[in-house]
């Protein structure tokens, strides 16, 4: 079944409670109460007198406007609904727009435009590729073949799945890796299971693909843009670069650490079913042979996904190749699908329309919490509180910060909004610019609560095999983990591997 035809679905475990579709002429308390907990939030955050002012370090006074009151009980008002579920997330992301447009909040073009953003367009252009494996076979061919490899047994399978997307990661973004491990997870999970219902295996399986996506993301340059914006608003502000491989010398350590921790833990909260699954590896290699040989369109298909992924990656090396933009690059991808006839009409019709609003809402409103200053106002006002606090704890804080900002807002704009303000104050506590760089890339690429913190997030969630409470029920747990490996590499590892912790 398509990612397509599943978001058409709405969440399969739960729908009826998740969704609110209960028997006739019954009413679905929760989900009542959730439809109106998110406008009586909104109602009261909006309507509440002036917030006080907030101080940076250099004494700068930032006043929250009315707007940015506005934008700040739209931000509940959404979270609450997209959390809850209570309508499909991509009509939650539309009513971020409107609220905007009804309450003067921005102006109506900007609050729509956003939907069109080149983030967005990218992350169509990653379903697309997604989608192109799973039609060409090469999906296929790649899910027998690693089955082959890693047997019957589904902690292996597990691992392989986990080991497969860490991997990819480190050298493309980790929401094409998401796009181009979706439909090979779909392959496994048709072998475990003679349904589409979901299955601890299938949770596991699809919402640790997505946490392990981000682990890898942060290792390099290459996973996601924010480690080059970070790197920037470090130059700007310390003078002083870090280069590719600087980077990815600290990081690759907590990555990888962590890629591990989400394998047990995975292991231990959602347990597959089946301790193997008997004759796997003899099924999977009578599939694999029954393919044939590669055909020309899968070899295509697959030129042009690795002459994209190609360019992307160039980017961060060849300055000339440096004005091209990553969406127009994968788009251009798309294009040629269809001028190959690789992919058609009847193919796009299927695209999942409910992620890419989702993500459109989820830039709308993060653009909105910026340009009316209440992230700023909100980042400051948190920061604040560490400004005399014990140097750990100001690192942890702006971690945690940083770490609830992505699980909102694009994690670019949680690290525009916070490093700086956070590089500022930390002379004050003697604490060493590299590690709030570090610890704040940590964070930000795994947001591990909500669905539209990350890509890989919403493209697992097109399985059906968990609803955006689950998700969020399982990030919790998740998050403290990896605030605890965070803490220990800010003790012990870093500074061991020569990172300077404090002044």
């Amino acid at each position: 079944m398509t990612a397509g035809a599943r978001l058409n679905e709405g969440p399969v475990d739960g729908a009826v409670a998740e969704n609110g579709h209960g028997s006739a002429g019954k009413i679905d308390r929760k989900r009542l109460f959730f439809l109106l907990l998110g406008p009586a939030l909104f109602c009261l955050v909006y309507f509440a007198p002036s917030m006080p002012t907030a101080v940076d370090p250099k004494g700068q006074i930032f006043t929250l406007s009315h707007e940015g009151k506005a934008a700040i009980a739209l931000f509940l008002f959404t979270v609450v609904w997209w959390v809850s579920e209570v309508i499909p997330i991509g009509v939650t992301a539309i009513a971020v727009g409107v609220i905007q447009a009804l309450f003067l909040i921005r102006e109506v073009r900007v609050a729509f435009t956003d939907f069109m953003d080149p983030s967005v367009w990218f992350i169509f252009g990653s379903l697309i590729i997604g989608m192109v494996f799973t039609r060409t076979g090469l999906t296929r061919r790649i899910a027998y073949r690693m089955l082959v490899l890693v047997g019957e047994r589904t902690s292996m399978i597990y691992l392989g799945c986990f080991a497969l997307t860490f991997v990819l990661s480190l050298i493309m973004a980790h929401t094409a890796v998401a796009a181009t491990i979706y439909p090979l997870l779909m392959a496994i999970h048709s072998m475990y299971s003679d349904d589409d219902r979901p299955t601890r295996f299938g949770k596991g399986l699809f919402m640790g693909m997505a946490y392990v996506a981000g682990a890898g993301s942060i290792v390099t340059l290459l996973g996601a843009a924010r480690g080059a914006v970070a790197i920037g608003f470090f130059r700007d502000i310390t003078g002083r670069n870090i280069s590719f491989f600087e980077l990815t010398w600290y990081m690759w350590p907590v990555g990888l650490f962590m890629a591990v921790v989400l394998w047990v833990f995975f292991l231990l909260v959602y347990r597959p079913e089946k301790a193997k699954i008997p004759g796997l590896r003899r099924r999977a290699a009578r599939l694999y042979a029954s393919l044939g040989p590669v055909s020309s369109k899968e070899v295509l298909a697959l030129l042009l996904v690795l002459a994209a992924v190609g360019l992307l990656g160039l980017r961060s090396f060849v300055p000339a190749l440096a004005v091209l933009d990553k969406s127009a690059i994968i788009l251009g991808a798309t294009v040629l699908f269809f001028v190959f006839d690789i992919l058609k009409l009847e193919d796009l019709e299927q695209t999942p329309w409910n992620i890419i609003l989702l993500f459109g809402g989820a830039m709308s409103i993060g653009f909105c919490l910026w340009q009316t200053g209440a992230a700023t106002w909100l980042a400051i006002h948190w920061l604040s509180l560490f400004e005399k606090a014990h140097w750990l704890l100001f690192v942890l804080g702006i971690a945690f910060f940083v770490l609830l900002m992505t699980n909102f807002i694009m994690n670019v704009a949680a690290i525009a909004i916070s490093l700086p303000v956070a590089l500022v104050i930390a002379p004050y506590l003697d604490v060493s610019p590299d590690v709030i760089l570090y610890s704040s890339l940590v964070a930000a690429g795994m947001p591990f609560l909500l669905l539209v913190g990350a890509a890989p997030n919403a493209i697992a969630h097109a399985s059906g095999q968990f609803t955006s409470r689950e998700f969020f029920l399982t990030g919790l747990p998740a998050s403290i983990l990896l605030m605890l490996v965070l803490t220990v590499f800010v003790l012990l590892i870093w500074p061991a591997m020569g990172m300077p912790i404090l002044l």
